[in-house]
């Protein structure tokens, strides 16, 4: 990290040199000043982006210069370089006008690395101190620059343990639908961020609090007074035992923590009373909806169909004492099973609190892990033809059940298959031939 910040102090130094003013700003400075490392080191800049382009012949890259800023590469390391940002086009770019421009104040702050001079022109220093998260000026002309600084404010909170200035939180509350004029993949960036932090369970708080998530997640804000049975749920409605859930998360994998958040979101469409509140069917009908929401959100295609698996499975994995050997195996071949068995841990803690499946399905996993989950059938399918068998439909019959019967050791050898195989199937062929 003093690599990084030497590199970064180099990159302010060569702009120095040619007449422009530069700084260290943002989170890096915030960073400092909380006594944290750093990691990364964002510049702002009095030159143009063609100036920083001419400074640094061969190592930018653009990644917003239509915002006026580039990243320089410096021994492989990327550092984001930013023109000043500036209300009126033709003022004297300052770092005073730049920091006017900013969000919260504790990202106001600048760093002048040659001098080791904190520049504070608004109360970033005593907000560190408070643990408060106020917008710079006028909360709510912060937020029409930008709308996602409404979420980043919910972000800021929940990972640096920080409150929000009432008039900040009043603003977010007035200006909650704006959310909307965002893109969606920056609104999924800092859910991620949210949600993977150490308190996930504050982030999805917050965000009803202020009214975001009626905008952003509505599918969880039905979740709200959805009573459930109180012989298994004695926590309350399906939103408070997704809360629930989230409390009992500290910095969880993007993967478990979505699960949680989304497993029950079938539950408002399938609610229904008989003999006592029932959701049938919420489990399949959540991973469809799970699917469309983070589709919506623009989640990689890899962490959607993880997150839709452990949904749409999350209430099998309650059968587990009742399966066959062979059937546990390959729940377990699953490569979203542990996930999936953490999720179920996590939801009888927040409910009924019954792990005795949890304990079962723990014991018999580490009985297996270190067994190949699923084995290769022992007969190829030559070997079938080699019998008498003709390629089609019944090769990958024969495999299965052939997969099932190795799985639970009743199939040991070549030998032992082949018989079985004459045994099971070749009558059965023969009686189709016969019908024929």
């Amino acid at each position: 990290m003093v690599k990084k910040r030497q590199l970064a102090s180099g990159i302010v130094r060569k702009l120095r040199s040619k007449g422009f003013s530069a700084y260290f700003v943002g989170g890096c400075v915030r960073d400092m000043v909380m006594r944290k490392a750093p990691k990364d080191f964002d510049i702002a800049t009095s030159a143009k982006v063609s100036q920083i382009r001419k400074i640094f012949p061969g190592q930018t890259h653009s990644v917003g210069a239509q915002f006026g800023t580039l990243l320089v590469i410096r021994n492989d390391m990327p550092f984001q370089v930013s023109t000043f940002r500036s209300k009126r086009r033709k003022a004297l770019l300052s770092i005073s006008e730049d920091v006017k421009m900013r969000d919260f104040t504790i990202n106001g702050l600048a760093y002048e690395p040659i001098a080791k001079k904190i520049i504070d022109l608004v109360g970033g220093r005593s907000d560190i101190r408070r643990k408060k998260i106020r917008c710079i000026g006028e909360a709510s002309s912060r937020f029409k620059e930008d709308p996602l600084r409404l979420v980043r404010a919910v972000r800021f909170a929940v990972t640096l343990g920080f409150s929000i200035e009432d008039k900040t939180l009043q603003a977010i509350g007035k200006m909650a639908a704006e959310i909307k004029k965002a893109s969606l993949e920056r609104i999924r960036d800092e859910l991620v961020l949210i949600f993977t932090g150490k308190r996930p369970s504050l982030g999805l708080k917050l965000l009803d609090e202020t009214g975001l998530l009626r905008y952003i997640l509505p599918e969880v804000d039905k979740l709200k007074g959805v009573e459930q049975p109180r012989a298994f749920h004695p926590e309350g409605d399906v939103f408070a035992h997704t809360l629930l859930m989230l409390k009992k998360l500290k910095s969880p994998s993007l993967v478990l923590v979505f699960a949680c958040l989304l497993h029950d979101i079938g539950k408002p469409a399938t609610f229904e009373v008989a003999e006592r509140i029932r959701f049938s069917g919420h489990d399949k009908l959540g991973a469809e909806m799970s699917d469309r929401i983070l589709k919506r959100l623009r989640f990689s295609n890899r962490d959607r169909e993880d997150i839709v698996a452990c949904v749409e499975n999350h209430m099998r994995i309650m059968e587990a004492p009742k399966m066959r050997e062979a059937t546990l195996k390959r729940l377990f071949a699953r490569p979203t099973f542990e996930e999936e068995l953490a999720l179920h841990r996590i939801d009888c803690i927040a409910s009924h609190k019954d792990l005795t499946i949890w304990r079962f399905l723990r014991s018999k996993y580490k009985e297996v892990k270190k067994e190949p989950a699923i084995p290769r059938p022992l007969l190829s399918g030559y070997e079938l033809i080699k019998i008498g068998f003709t390629p089609g439909p019944i090769f990958g019959k024969i495999h299965r059940e052939m997969i099932d019967m190795q799985l639970e050791g009743k199939l040991k050898s070549k030998a032992q298959a082949k018989k079985w195989v004459r045994d099971n199937f070749l009558k059965e062929k023969r009686h189709v031939q016969a019908k024929a």
